[in-house]
């Protein structure tokens, strides 16, 4: 039918993908986020040929728990985003994944990378919090202080951004005056005009945590100076991805902590 199965072979896997992007057809290809490795070369053929294949990554973190660090993506976020002519998407929930597909379907002229996570996440409340339609844009304001004047910025992608959800109910609860800040793609959101940007990440509010499980890098021009960032600096460990999550300072208690110790430095 319409699936074929390429076996454990990213490389050769995007090679055809490639090859069916340029006779007309619409390709994905799918695998653990760990193994863009294996098909990076692929990739930035798809890139620098201007092929919109859809690349397919899925366990997009440490919470792919006790296979261990050879098999939980660090780094891989950042590479994905260093490839020029890559649209790179991290969606945060179930509707943030509709959009971002339907997103990436629009571009005929680049090639789209999704990071999807393995573990169960939240649906979020739309009623309640900022549309779906706004993963379009590459970032958007998911849940905002009274009045949308924040003291503090909480920034995240993919299941991260469930856990800047829930510091924000606390900090509001304290009388904090927070912003949610949703990012599932770099590149949309630098496609954006200067004042679509301002609106979503003031340049006044420099009090700002970042949440990703993956390395700084590329986070620095969203940070700024006073920015902190809630990451990893080295590979993971082989445990259930809650033990993991709260190893690595992925809980509540600690973006709590690293928020409040940012609005005082």
């Amino acid at each position: 039918g319409r699936n074929m199965h390429f076996g454990i072979r990213e490389h050769g896997m995007g090679a055809a993908l490639n090859g069916m992007a340029v006779s007309g057809l619409r390709p994905f290809g799918a695998t653990f986020f760990v193994f863009s490795d294996y098909v990076r070369p692929s990739v930035r053929l798809s890139a620098i040929m201007g092929l919109p294949v859809l690349y397919i990554f899925t366990h997009d973190s440490l919470g792919v728990g006790e296979d261990g660090p050879t098999h939980q993506p660090i780094e891989h976020m950042a590479a994905l985003r260093a490839i020029p002519h890559l649209i790179t998407m991290r969606p945060g929930d179930a509707n943030e994944v509709v959009e971002a597909y339907r997103t990436a379907v629009q571009f005929k002229d680049r090639p789209t990378a999704f990071a999807l996570t393995r573990q169960n996440l939240p649906t979020f409340d739309r009623t309640k919090y900022g549309p779906a339609a706004g993963v379009a844009r590459g970032g958007y304001v998911l849940a905002d202080a009274d009045g949308g004047k924040p003291e503090i910025l909480l920034l995240a992608t993919g299941s991260e951004v469930a856990l800047a959800v829930d510091a924000y109910e606390k900090l509001k609860a304290e009388g904090i005056k927070a912003r949610v800040v949703s990012l599932p793609s770099f590149e949309l959101f630098e496609l954006q005009d200067a004042a679509y940007r301002e609106s979503v990440l003031p340049k006044q509010v420099t009090a700002r945590v970042a949440i990703e499980m993956g390395i700084v890098q590329g986070w620095e021009k969203y940070l700024g100076e006073r920015g902190r960032f809630i990451g990893m600096s080295g590979y993971g460990a082989s445990a259930p991805g809650g033990v993991l999550a709260k190893h690595f300072g992925f809980t509540v208690d600690n973006v709590l902590k690293v928020a409040k110790e940012t609005l005082k430095s």
